[in-house]
This record gives C-alpha cells, sequence and structure tokens, in this order.
C-alpha cells in the first residue's frame, strides 16, 4: 500500500496546486482554499506511503 499512497499523494498535491493558483488567478479565494487543503492532504498521504515502505 505503501508505493500507491505515495503516488496518490504527489497527485493530490499537483491537483491542490493547480487549484492553488487558478484560484489565484481568478480571484476566488474558495479555490485557493481548497488547493491549500488538497496539498496538504496529499503530502500527509506520501508521507504515511514512504513511511509504511520503511520496514
Amino acid at each position: 500500500m505503501g508505493r500507491e499512497d505515495v503516488a496518490a499523494g504527489k497527485a493530490k498535491q499537483l491537483k491542490g496546486k493547480a487549484n492553488d493558483v487558478i484560484g489565484a488567478v481568478k480571484g476566488d479565494s474558495g479555490q485557493q482554499l481548497k488547493g491549500k487543503i488538497q496539498k496538504g492532504v496529499g503530502k500527509v498521504q506520501e508521507a504515511m506511503g514512504k513511511g509504511s515502505t520503511k520496514k
């Protein structure tokens, strides 16, 4: 499950960054916040995946 979490975490971070940037360009603070949250969730998921592969 580790590699899948790492990959999914990186994908969430990428989607989050896109939402953050698009929200900033459009002036949509709600979309920016959603992007920041997605990036945070992605980082946690990636870290959990990396932690489970170290055994």
